[in-house]
């Protein structure tokens, strides 16, 4: 819904509510991506363990829960909680949108086709207050935004969370999985990375969100894993591979998958804030740009995987090469989209292809909107450069970005007697620069967004039967952007880490159905990267006869870096990667739990043990 942020900024909206038997619905709305995630549970922890794990987990930007909730008897209640554990906004709504009956109905006009299958009447009568959360995270983008999902568009997944490995939100600190740990005293970082950090060499945002979903939630499927496995095996043997998928996919645009929300969300009828109207304008052309450039690129990716032999860069050549849909798309956006036409960071690069994206002679009226656009912005260069001769400021420079427009910078070194003459107003000192305007370029620089305001409004218009074709086929960007997403993570981030490590560094990890885990020679993936030393390597075994390793040692022998390598290792195996160590081999493991150093509590004179059984 938003064009511009940053990599790491969230798009999670979150609902949740709970009944008085400790039973919990969620819905979670990713605004990025267009999909719906949802679940429902009985929440066995007094201190809602499982609920700070799934915030752990989507990171919202806003949490919705009804008004006047009380928690059950023993719980600490959810707007205790959220207080505590998320920084996100709080919306508190009656009760009265927490309506299942209207979640179902809302969801079944929403949901892609592929999806509907879990709307049946069983569910709803079984996972109702889920649907209930759906309904007012709906409602709350449409009142909030302005924003509607069109019909057939929302990618719906239930509990899948659960179908992955669970990792509780304090293992996932203590063990550095997102973020390196804090040291208290001094409040600074350790001289070391985390497990996402050390991995994230991804090229697209999907591909690093895509890296830090599975860092919390490990794969749990053996059959997934090992296709993993089997495609790495293939990139690290093969260079000429690796070497042209990564240069494939760093020439796709990096946020790809922001063109799916694009599509997914339209402006509700009767709104009347044209602001509001021109930024969703500039957006929808924006996307569509980025979709034509990403199309254009899919022969030359499919060229690239054409000799690939294992089975998941197989399935993902058959899925984008024969695929009717693109090549039906491509012709369309051809019709009316200019060839010229790219994506371009720069902002002002990036307005003006969006202004001249639709070919000359589609429209009259924005042919001349574009010709006031072309006037305004030649008499806004034409300006800059009287200023320069009339002032003598040879350094003087024109500058635009989307909250100011155009304004002047002028360097320190270029004003006389320290100075700046009294036609320059608004001024601004900005290090060694001084940042300014003047009443002739105020107006012109009006005129000018006038103009490609009216470029974008009419733009939109020219290809509003573009924009509901490709609405319509909403599945076909969600795979186009999964598949990136895959690619980028596995080429950029799993193939990447291994080739650039040293020979034999990294080995596949075996997995059984009931055998042990043994770790042969296993290293701290984080801490062997900044040691200078060699690494000591560690055996770790494990088995249904040994299930319990006790480990004893004088004060920094490494007993924690040990607990915290075996389960580093076991995370990386469970995501495909390769893993630190000179053999190893798991079972499918279903929970990772951990309590590392010390947890007293004075005021309550609790010691670590004691204190963590109240809190659970």
């Amino acid at each position: 819904m938003e064009s511009e942020k940053s990599d790491s900024d969230t798009r999670y909206v979150l609902g949740i509510i709970e009944n008085r038997v400790k039973e919990v619905g969620v819905a979670a709305l990713d605004l990025r991506r267009a999909s719906l995630h949802l679940s429902q549970f009985i929440e066995t922890s007094r201190s809602y363990q499982n609920i700070v794990t799934l915030l752990q987990y989507f990171d919202p930007k806003v949490i919705i829960i009804p008004s006047n909730s009380s928690a059950p008897d023993g719980m600490i209640g959810l707007t205790a909680l959220l207080e505590r554990c998320s920084n996100a906004r709080k919306v508190e709504l009656v009760r009265g949108f927490f309506d299942d009956t209207k979640g179902a109905t809302m969801l079944q006009n929403v949901a892609a086709k592929e999806t509907r299958a879990i709307f049946s009447e069983n569910y709803h009568k079984q996972f109702y207050l889920c649907l209930g959360a759906a309904a007012a995270v709906l409602k709350w983008i449409e009142v909030e935004h302005g924003f509607i999902i069109t019909k057939n568009s929302l990618q719906i997944t239930f509990n899948g969370s659960f179908d992955h490995m669970s990792i509780d939100a304090t293992s996932i600190e203590n063990l550095e999985v997102i973020e390196p740990l804090v040291l208290d005293s001094i409040k600074q970082k350790r001289n070391r990375s985390s497990l996402y950090n050390m991995l994230n060499t991804t090229k697209t945002v999907g591909g690093a969100r895509l890296l830090r979903a599975n860092l919390l939630q490990p794969l749990k499927d053996i059959e997934t894993i090992t296709t993993r496995l089997d495609s790495l095996d293939e990139l690290t043997n093969n260079e000429q591979l690796f070497f042209g998928l990564s240069d494939v996919i760093q020439k796709f645009p990096k946020d790809t998958d922001r063109v799916l929300c694009s599509f997914c969300f339209r402006q509700k009828k009767g709104s009347v804030d044209t602001t509001a109207s021109t930024r969703r304008s500039q957006v929808l052309v924006a996307a569509i740009i980025l979709l034509k450039e990403a199309l254009d690129l899919l022969p030359l990716l499919s060229k690239v995987l054409q000799d690939a032999k294992s089975s998941l860069l197989c399935n993902i050549r058959a899925s984008l090469s024969s695929n009717s849909a693109y090549s039906v798309l491509k012709e369309r956006i051809s019709e009316v989209i200019s060839d010229d036409a790219m994506h371009a960071r720069s902002a002002f690069t990036a307005r003006t292809q969006q202004c001249f994206a639709v070919k000359y002679g589609v429209d009259c009226m924005l042919d001349l909107a574009r010709k006031s656009f072309c006037t305004t912005s030649e008499a806004i260069h034409e300006l800059g450069i009287k200023y320069q001769k009339e002032f003598d400021m040879p350094k003087l420079r024109l500058v635009y970005n989307q909250r100011q427009g155009f304004h002047i910078v002028i360097s320190e070194s270029d004003l006389q007697q320290n100075c700046l003459p009294n036609v320059f107003l608004q001024v601004v000192k900005r290090g060694k620069n001084f940042c300014c305007s003047t009443d002739e370029l105020m107006s012109l620089n009006s005129r000018n967004q006038e103009a490609a305001a009216e470029c974008y409004v009419r733009t939109e218009q020219c290809l509003e039967d573009l924009i509901n074709y490709i609405s319509g086929d909403v599945r076909s960007l969600a795979l186009l952007a999964e598949s990136l997403s895959l690619l980028d993570m596995m080429v950029n981030s799993f193939a990447n880490t291994i080739i650039t490590k040293l020979p034999a560094v990294y080995t596949r990890p075996d997995f059984t159905e009931n055998g042990p885990i043994a770790i042969e020679a296993g290293r701290h993936p984080l801490l062997e990267s900044i040691q200078f030393e060699d690494f000591v390597p560690n055996n770790t075994f494990m088995s249904e006869a040994t299930n319990l390793v006790i480990i004893t040692g004088p004060n920094m022998s490494g007993k924690s870096t040990h607990l915290r390598q075996v389960a580093l290792i076991t995370i990386m195996a469970h995501i495909g990667c390769y893993v630190p160590a000179g053999f190893a081999s798991f079972r499918i493991v279903d929970h990772i739990f951990t309590r590392i150093g010390t947890g007293d509590n004075l005021e309550l004179n609790a010691s670590t043990v004691t204190y963590i059984s109240i809190k659970s």
